[in-house]
């Protein structure tokens, strides 16, 4: 990948890492660009079974580098633009491509995550923090909102009045906050060691099996319970005596280790 995000991957668990420790991750036009590559890269490999988001240096990430955007009002107008292939526009694009991508996805978060930092972090499934972490919907200190999908993930999370105080104060958050909130899931004074034994955990469960569940789970809130429980069927069904599943079966009652199967 660029030299902004580096992507390792082992034994179907990718880690991507932030890398402009210099600038606390900060996201300028290239940061913008490799996240999401990298999002999409892992989108189309079906031998992905979990993926670890984290920052490399102090911080997960200090959100816009406005220098970075400072020389050029092409530069960042280019964030609006939209493309075909996601409802999203490139700043969006940004945090909703962990969304995207049909694995897990688990962010580790230490240090900063601030304004779009923050938010590229809700973009997650999972979000692990150490308790002095500092969060915040910080857009309204420069005389902003937040417009990197915190439409569609923090208000999946939290109750509408929470969102609304955190996003009119920009007041920061400590990592147990957070989590008390249900802005994070998991305090741990190493979080990117739990995310990624999490995500081994992850990746020894049935592939198909695990993308239908984020899939169903991404999808039935906007849904109505109609259509909600329609879904659950219509993504059942495949799994039910598929060769993954049998094999679940299987190894579960000849008490050994699974081997499953990647999708085609």
């Amino acid at each position: 990948m660029s030299d902004r995000v580096q992507l390792t991957i082992d034994n179907g668990v990718a880690t991507v890492r932030l890398s402009r420790p210099d600038k606390l991750n900060g996201l300028d036009p290239e940061m913008f660009d490799a996240l999401i590559d990298t999002g999409k890269r892992l989108a189309a490999d079906n031998t992905i079974r979990a993926v670890v988001l984290h920052g490399e240096g102090k911080g997960f990430c200090a959100g816009l580098d406005f220098q970075a955007f400072m020389a050029s009002a092409e530069v960042g107008q280019k964030l609006f633009d939209r493309g075909s292939e996601s409802p999203a526009n490139v700043a969006q694009r940004a945090a909703w491509v962990w969304q995207e991508v049909p694995a897990p996805v688990i962010a580790a978060v230490h240090g900063v995550a601030f304004g779009g930092g923050l938010q590229i972090a809700l973009g997650a499934d999972l979000r692990y923090v150490r308790p002095d972490a500092k969060l915040s919907v910080m857009e309204i200190k420069w005389g902003l909102m937040p417009d990197m999908s915190i439409t569609q993930t923090l208000l999946r999370l939290v109750p509408i009045d929470i969102a609304k105080e955190l996003t009119f104060t920009g007041r920061i958050l400590s990592g147990t906050e957070a989590v008390e909130l249900g802005v994070a899931t998991k305090v741990c004074e190493d979080p990117l060691e739990e995310a990624l034994s999490m995500a081994k955990v992850i990746a020894t469960k049935s592939p198909h099996a695990i993308r239908a569940a984020k899939k169903l789970l991404n999808e039935a809130p906007g849904l109505s319970r109609a259509d909600a429980l329609k879904l659950e069927t219509e993504l059942q069904i495949p799994l039910l005596g598929s060769p993954n599943q049998m094999e679940a079966v299987q190894a579960n009652a000849m008490k050994r280790d699974p081997s499953f199967a990647d999708p085609e």
